[in-house]
C-alpha cells in the first residue's frame, strides 16, 4: 500500500520514526516498541563548496532528502503512515540558514558548521583587545561573586564551528538579510528549526534547548539567547526562534506532505541525541561518538561546568522540569580521515582497516597528523603524514591513521578526568568508527577503562525516536528505555597503557614538529 494513502482499516499507531540529518548522510529508521528497526532509508548529504573553505547545503535538496527517507523507510517497513505514533528529528549542530519571515524565502543556502568563511573574523576577535577586556571583567566578577555564570565569559573564545561568527558574517555581507533584520522580518534557524517550519508550512517556528545551546549564541546558565554576545556582534535578538523542550509536542506535519498528519514529538542536536540513545541518563555517564568527528560527552546532571580549554558546556536535553547538562570535547579527522584513505584506495572496504592495522606490529614510525589539535581551533591547520620511509606500506599508513584516533581519545579523556569534577561511570561508544575493533581496543587500553558498544551504533536516530516516544506515550519512562538497550561488545583493557608509550611519545613529537602547527 503506498505511503500516506488514506485507509480506514489501517492498524493503530505503534511505531516511531527517528530521523538523523547528519553531516554526510540523512537517515530514517522505523522503530517498534522493542526499539527494533523495522525499516530504514538513507541518502547522502550533498555538500556544496562554492569557494575554498566554504561549505553549504541547498535547503531544497535537503528538504527533498528528508521527506524522501521518511517515505522510503515507512514503505520498507511495510507500514502505513497512519501507524506512526510520532516523529523525532536529530540534526547536525551549528549549521544554519536565515529567511524572510513573511515570504519564507531563504537569504542564502545553509551555512555548514564545517564552513570556514568566518576564519578571519574569528581570528580578529580572538586576538582583539576588547575580548581581553571582557576576560578580565568577568574573571573579576567570578572572583568577587563565585558565580559560575561569570566563568564562561572569562574564557570566551570564538570558533569557526559556532554559528555566531558566521551569522555576523551574514549580516555584514548579505544586504537583504541585514535589511530584513532591521525591519524584524528575518528568521534564524538551525536545521531543526527550518525542518519544523517546512513540515508545518510555517505555522511552527521553534528550536529546542540542545540545538540552541550548540550554536555558541545561547546562554546555557540563563537558558536564553545571549543578549550581550548579540550586542557585541551586532546581531539583532529578534531573529531567534522560541526555545522549547527537547521531548515536546511541536505540532503535526501538514497532511499534504505524507497524506496524514504525523505528530512531531522531539527535535534534538545529534550528539545530545546519541547520548540519550545510549541511555546515558546519570551524572558521570560518558558517551564517545566516533563518526565524521569524535565527541566525548559527560553527563554532569544538574550542574553546568563552564568551558575550560578544549571542553565546553552544553544542555543535553530538557524534558519538563528536568534539565540535563553535558560537558563536551571534540576531535577532528576521525571518520573523515578514514574516508579519505578509502577514496585514495589505501583499502577497498572500511571493514578491512582493523585487520590491516593488526597485521603489523607498529606503524614503523609513521605518524598521522590530524587537521586540528585537541585543544585548539585553528582553521588553517591541515593533515599530514610524518615519518614516511621507502619501506612504508598501506598497512603502516592505515595503522597510523587509526592510532591517531586512539591517541587523541586518550588525550581528551585525560583532560576530562582532570577538569570535570564528576565521578565517571560507564563509557558507551557509537558512530561508524566504533565498529573498528582496533580503535576500540586501543582506546580501552590507553584509558584503562572498559567501553561498551551497542548492537546498533546509529544512536542519534535512536535517541530522537526515544525522545519522541516518551512525549507521545509510546514508551513510559527512561527506566523502560534502559531495558531496551542491547550491547554487542565490551572492550576491556588487555594491555598496559605504558606499552603504547613509545608510539604515543613519537606521535606527540610529530604533532609538535609538524610544519602545519
Amino acid at each position: 500500500m503506498p505511503c500516506g494513502q488514506p485507509d480506514s482499516g489501517a492498524a493503530p499507531a505503534r511505531y516511531v520514526l527517528g530521523v538523523d540529518v547528519g553531516s554526510t548522510v540523512v537517515k530514517c529508521h522505523v522503530y517498534d516498541r522493542a526499539a527494533v528497526v523495522r525499516g530504514s532509508s538513507h541518502r547522502k548529504v550533498e555538500s556544496l563548496y562554492p569557494r575554498p573553505g566554504w561549505v553549504e547545503l541547498d535547503p531544497e535538496v535537503l528538504w527533498s532528502q528528508f521527506i524522501g527517507v521518511i517515505k522510503e523507510a515507512v514503505q520498507a517497513a511495510g507500514l502505513h503512515m497512519r501507524q506512526i505514533a510520532g516523529l523525532g528529528i536529530s540534526t547536525q549542530r551549528g549549521t544554519f540558514i536565515t529567511w524572510h519571515k513573511r515570504t519564507g524565502k531563504p537569504f542564502h543556502n545553509f551555512i555548514s558548521w564545517q564552513d570556514l568563511r568566518s576564519a578571519e573574523l574569528v581570528n580578529s576577535w580572538n586576538n582583539s583587545l576588547l575580548l581581553k577586556v571582557i576576560h578580565v571583567i568577568f574573571t573579576v566578577l567570578h572572583f568577587l561573586t563565585g558565580n559560575d555564570r561569570y566563568l564562561a565569559p572569562s574564557f570566551l573564545t570564538f570558533s569557526t564551528h559556532q554559528a555566531s561568527m558566521k551569522l555576523s558574517w551574514v549580516f555584514k555581507n548579505i544586504h537583504e538579510a541585514e535589511e530584513a533584520a532591521k525591519k524584524n522580518n528575518c528568521c534564524f534557524g538551525t536545521v531543526d528549526t527550518w525542518l519544523l517550519y517546512r513540515l508545518t508550512k510555517g505555522s511552527v517556528y521553534a528550536t529546542d534547548y540542545s540545538n540552541a545551546s550548540s550554536t555558541g549564541i545561547f546562554e546555557p546558565f540563563m537558558k536564553c539567547w545571549n543578549p550581550t554576545l548579540c550586542n557585541l556582534l551586532a546581531i539583532p535578538v529578534s531573529i531567534y526562534p522560541p526555545v522549547r523542550d527537547t521531548s515536546f509536542n511541536f505540532g503535526s506535519t501538514d497532511s499534504e506532505i505524507f497524506g496524514v498528519p504525523i505528530p512531531i514529538m522531539a527535535v534534538v542536536a545529534d550528539q545530545q541525541s546519541a547520548m540519550f540513545g545510549e541511555c546515558c541518563f546519570h551524572p558521570g555517564d560518558v558517551k564517545l561518538t566516533m563518526g565524521t568527528g569524535g565527541f566525548w560527552n559527560v553527563n554532569t546532571g544538574e550542574h553546568l561546568f563552564a568551558a575550560r580549554g578544549s571542553l565546553y558546556p552544553l544542555i543535553g536535553w530538557k524534558i519538563g522540569e528536568e534539565v540535563v547538562y553535558l560537558t563536551e570535547g571534540s576531535i577532528s579527522d576521525v571518520g573523515t580521515a578514514i574516508k579519505w584513505a578509502l577514496d585514495i584506495e589505501l583499502f577497498t572496504n572500511v571493514d578491512e582497516t582493523a585487520e590491516m592495522a593488526q597485521s603489523t606490529a607498529d606503524s614503523q614510525g609513521v605518524c598521522f597528523i590530524p587537521g586540528l589539535q585537541v585543544s585548539g581551533d585553528d582553521p588553517y591547520l591541515c593533515a599530514s603524514f610524518m615519518g614516511l620511509k621507502p619501506s612504508t606500506n598501506r598497512n603502516h599508513l592505515v595503522r597510523a591513521i587509526l592510532e591517531s584516533v586512539a591517541f587523541r581519545n586518550k588525550l581528551l579523556y585525560d583532560i576530562i578526568v582532570k577538569k570535570v569534577h564528576v565521578a565517571l561511570r560507564t563509557i558507551r561508544a557509537d558512530g561508524g568508527v566504533s565498529n573498528n575493533s582496533f580503535v576500540m581496543q586501543m582506546t580501552s587500553d590507553l584509558i584503562n577503562k572498559k567501553i561498551e558498544k551497542p548492537a546498533n551504533v546509529e544512536m542519534s536516530s535512536l535517541g530522537a525516536a526515544f525522545l519522541a516516544g516518551l512525549a507521545s506515550g509510546f514508551w513510559t519512562d527512561k527506566e523502560q528505555l534502559k531495558k531496551l538497550r542491547r550491547i554487542e561488545a565490551v572492550f576491556e583493557p588487555q594491555k598496559d597503557s605504558e606499552e603504547y608509550r613509545p608510539a604515543m611519545d613519537a606521535w606527540l613529537q610529530a604533532m609538535k614538529h609538524s610544519p602545519h602547527r
